[in-house]
């Protein structure tokens, strides 16, 4: 009896790192010291350290049940994609800059190639976000997890200017609220979707005139990572006093998040064209309004409050990142929360 034929493939293992590590060499910044294979990630401060005060900040997330998606599709290119942009996405929400980002796979089999693919995406992930891959971890589950399936969860540190950190507090009546779209789905509310929709080859390869795209690839869609256009929002010389990430809780748990006491949110439903994904999603399933603006991020992943005068110089700055914005809805006095007009 052996390790390999415990279940675990140490050779595997060995391979997968070698196969990942052209796609990681990609996410290297300067500040990165080694290379990968080392018991830990080494990062240089040396550039934080000439900054006036600065904060770092974390996050870490993974996909959800949106890694079944991948599975049925046998599709994992992109799935990295979304670990990343769980993590930064909420970093850059309080105004920082991603600087380091951390995997860990969990697999019944360590099959080399697909684990290769996987860590592609992370990379891809990191690049659109500017974060250096410095490490990682694959383990191999045998007896507790299917040999096809895994999961995957990330970890970011970034870093801002305490003078530049976006904390809401200063959001008052009056403050604009520009929201970023979407890519989709994004990376949650899948169990529900799972329970609309079939879960088959053949339901995911249909294809839909409304999506213009087979279901399969409407729903798996990597969340969109929003930290470069924020940035050009901050370039631009805006001051974003409040930023909140449409995840788990769509927009009822989530804008009042980034509101203090005594103002709410006023979102105008009509203010954009919602996709045809979440169309879909509430027709199929029969779902109420509420529960999907309660579940989902309706087509806007990340909501800016702004001053009045700045709002026409967002939506200009979000749209030379490439980016769609529209003016969503205001700040009143009132109870904090958010209400749908």
């Amino acid at each position: 009896m052996d390790y390999k034929n415990a279940g675990v493939d140490i050779e595997a293992g060995y391979k997968s790192v070698e196969l990942m590590k052209a796609s990681v060499k990609k996410t290297m910044r300067e500040e990165v010291i080694g290379g990968l294979g080392g018991f830990s990630g080494a990062f240089s401060l040396k550039k934080i350290k000439e900054m006036e005060d600065p904060v770092l900040l974390s996050g870490t997330d993974g996909c959800g049940t949106k890694v079944k998606l991948a599975f049925l599709m046998d599709k994992h290119d992109t799935i990295g994609i979304d670990a990343v942009a769980m993590c930064v996405n909420d970093i850059a929400c309080a105004g920082g800059e991603p600087l380091f980002f951390l995997d860990y796979i969990a697999c019944g089999k360590n099959y080399p190639e697909k684990i290769a693919t996987i860590v592609g995406g992370v990379a891809e992930g990191c690049l659109q976000s500017g974060a250096a891959l410095i490490g990682g971890e694959t383990a191999e589950h045998p007896g507790l997890m299917p040999e096809d399936e895994y999961d995957i969860g990330g970890f970011a540190v970034g870093v801002v200017e305490r003078k530049n950190l976006i904390t809401g507090e200063n959001v008052k009546p009056g403050d604009v609220l520009v929201g970023i779209a979407s890519s989709g789905v994004h990376s949650n509310g899948f169990s529900l979707v799972r329970k609309v929709f079939e879960m088959t080859k053949e339901s995911l390869d249909t294809y839909y005139d409304e999506l213009g795209k087979t279901l399969g690839e409407a729903l798996i869609a990597p969340t969109k990572i929003y930290v470069k256009a924020l940035r050009k929002v901050k370039d631009a010389g805006i001051t974003i006093k409040g930023c909140s990430h449409i995840t788990g809780g769509g927009f009822y748990e989530n804008i009042p998040r980034m509101l203090p006491d005594g103002v709410r949110a006023m979102v105008k439903k009509d203010s954009y064209e919602v996709p045809a994904i979440f169309k879909l999603l509430a027709k199929t399933g029969n779902i109420e309004e509420q529960m999907m603006y309660n579940t989902y991020n309706m087509g806007i992943g990340m909501v800016l409050a702004v001053d009045v005068a700045d709002a026409d110089q967002t939506i200009e700055a979000l749209k030379a990142a490439g980016e769609d914005a529209f003016v969503v809805g205001h700040v009143e006095s009132g109870e904090k929360g958010v209400t749908l007009i």
